[in-house]
């Protein structure tokens, strides 16, 4: 069993993201609306192949709204209670077998009439689903206006615009969510605004099914991969979260015009989401929070939906409606009831100016606070805090502990390095490791380590290994913490028990702080004491 940050432990997730297309490739672009006169996917000219086609006897195809890779959206005319709707052509692979053909087309229909149960204004209505060619037409409400992909192409919106249609979004998800049922491709061109300031989210219950290949059975996406989850880049099974970070990301893109984690190729994308820091907002005010919330690369600290609506409902209230504070500059004087006067903003302004000095004062105050904490010699009586320049880290051990290194010497990669700790007694010891190159989150991580020590065989005549993972955090960054009881391959040696903070840098680095002591009635109590003291002086730099 290879033990966590040793110069055997495997490299992380073989993650093999899809390959970027070459040069020559003209995509089909990911938005509901074509330039007339272009081919579509199946070579016809004009946007207007198919027009005048009935569909399951009373659906009249008039005009192609939009397509992409997974099928063509047409206005249509219900000639049985004569009104206009929204009807998708589905289209599959040509590479799917018959019988892949046959269960996809079964899937669609399921999911269709479960996304037709969904109860929400925000929820494009479901009217039906008919059979032709052997394949599921759905027809849906027609909803006039434009997508919010369309919108941003003309520029940000303001916060509270974006935090009203991010209301509307996270209520048709929580519905949906309640009757089982994942989006899977929450982006701005699946996001209508239409008349009366209606939002609605549309493919719902579609895109799951669509989308329900793994990467490394399909070796692509379908959607924009820069909307994806973390943990669906690492092939785990999706769930409500994956639907949250997509609206994160969503946010993101609609203050701050620029998608946090595109890059120019979809493997550079896939490994932004998974291991690079979400760049600052500039322009988010008071969703600033909340994107940050929802843009956790872990599932489990992913902001939950009723704390995000909470939030979101702040973000969206006028000024007037939000309690007022001494620096608010459109605070109206008992002179000027209707408005805020001139001299009333310059005063508010000067308090602004005063407010910012002090909070900066107090921000340089924690700075330099937090200097002291990580780099000072505030370390627990009898240890030592020490410098690993190798690794750029620091760390705090008993002061008489041996010190030894263990890098991978046998290979010479340079891609692992390591110091451990050992007690006198040679019972107890702290490692500190580095590896680089790493494509795995802290949490994924340690979840592969508990599932290798789990499902491996014991040593004869010893137990089976118990461990957990649990998410933590490390100087503002997603941590997680690995814990285990196994025995060692050594005959007669007591059971061990270790703990681990597994963190990952935006460099691609993986550095991890163990301590390992023999198992026993105060070993866990124990363990904690260590790993805590160890931690009091754990200071990563540039992480």
């Amino acid at each position: 069993m290879t033990i966590p940050g040793g110069p055997q432990d495997p490299t992380s997730y073989k993650l093999q993201p899809p390959a970027a297309p070459p040069a020559t490739a003209h995509p089909v672009p990911p938005t509901r609306t074509e330039v007339p006169g272009k081919p579509d996917e199946r070579g016809a000219s004009g946007p207007e192949f198919g027009a005048g086609r009935l569909v399951g006897g009373r659906y009249r195809l008039l005009e192609r709204l939009g397509g992409g890779g997974m099928g063509t959206v047409w206005r249509a005319r219900d000639e049985v209670v004569d009104r206009d709707v929204a009807v998708k052509e589905p289209r599959l692979p040509d590479t799917l077998t018959a019988t892949e053909r046959h269960n996809a087309h079964q899937r669609m229909e399921r999911e269709a009439r479960a996304a037709a149960r969904i109860d929400h204004p925000s929820v494009v209505t479901i009217h039906d689903v008919v059979t032709e060619d052997d394949s599921p037409w759905i027809v849906m409400e027609l909803v006039r206006g434009r997508s919010l992909a369309d919108l941003l192409d003309e520029g940000t919106l303001p916060p509270p615009e974006a935090a009203r249609i991010g209301l509307a979004v996270l209520g048709a998800l929580t519905a949906a969510h309640e009757a089982g049922v994942l989006h899977r491709d929450v982006k701005p061109g699946n996001i209508m605004v239409g008349r009366y300031d209606r939002v609605v989210l549309t493919d719902f219950g579609i895109a799951q099914v669509e989308g329900e290949q793994k990467l490394t059975e399909t070796g692509g996406f379908v959607g924009s991969p820069e909307y994806v989850a973390p943990e669906r880049v690492l092939g785990r099974r999706p769930g409500p979260e994956s639907d949250l970070w997509s609206l994160g990301v969503t946010l993101y893109q609609a203050v701050e015009g620029v998608s946090p984690f595109r890059r120019q190729t979809t493997p550079s994308t896939l490994q932004a989401i998974l291991l690079a820091e979400l760049p600052p907002t500039q322009h988010a005010a008071d969703l600033g929070e909340v994107i940050r919330g929802l843009l956790r690369k872990e599932p489990e600290a992913r902001l939950p939906a009723p704390q995000a609506l909470a939030m979101l409902r702040a973000a969206a209230a006028p000024a007037a409606m939000r309690p007022m504070q001494d620096n608010d500059l459109s605070q109206p004087t008992s002179a000027d009831p209707g408005g805020l006067r001139f001299d009333a903003g310059r005063s508010a302004r000067k308090k602004w100016y005063a407010f910012a000095a002090a909070a900066g004062a107090v921000v340089i105050a924690l700075v330099a606070t937090s200097i002291l904490l990580f780099t000072g010699d505030d370390v627990p009586k009898g240890w030592k805090r020490y410098d690993e320049y190798r690794m750029q880290l620091s760390v705090a051990a008993p002061a008489d502990w041996k010190i030894t290194t263990e890098d991978d010497l046998d290979n010479q990669s340079g891609a692992y390095t390591a110091t451990r700790y050992t007690s006198p007694s040679g019972d107890m010891s702290i490692l500190v490791d580095e590896l680089q190159n790493v494509t795995e989150t802290a949490m994924a991580t340690a979840e592969r380590w508990k599932r290798e020590y789990t499902e491996a065989t014991p040593p004869q005549g010893g137990q089976p290994a118990v461990a957990t993972a649990t998410a933590d955090s490390h100087q503002g960054r997603d941590a997680a913490l690995f814990t285990s009881t196994h025995n060692v391959a050594t005959e007669g040696t007591p059971r061990r028990l270790s703990k681990t903070l597994v963190v990952v840098s935006s460099r691609q680095e993986r550095l991890t702080l163990t301590v390992s002591l023999p198992a026993g009635k105060h070993a866990e109590k124990k363990a904690d004491e260590l790993l805590s003291k160890a931690r009091s002086a754990f200071f990563i730099r540039d992480l």
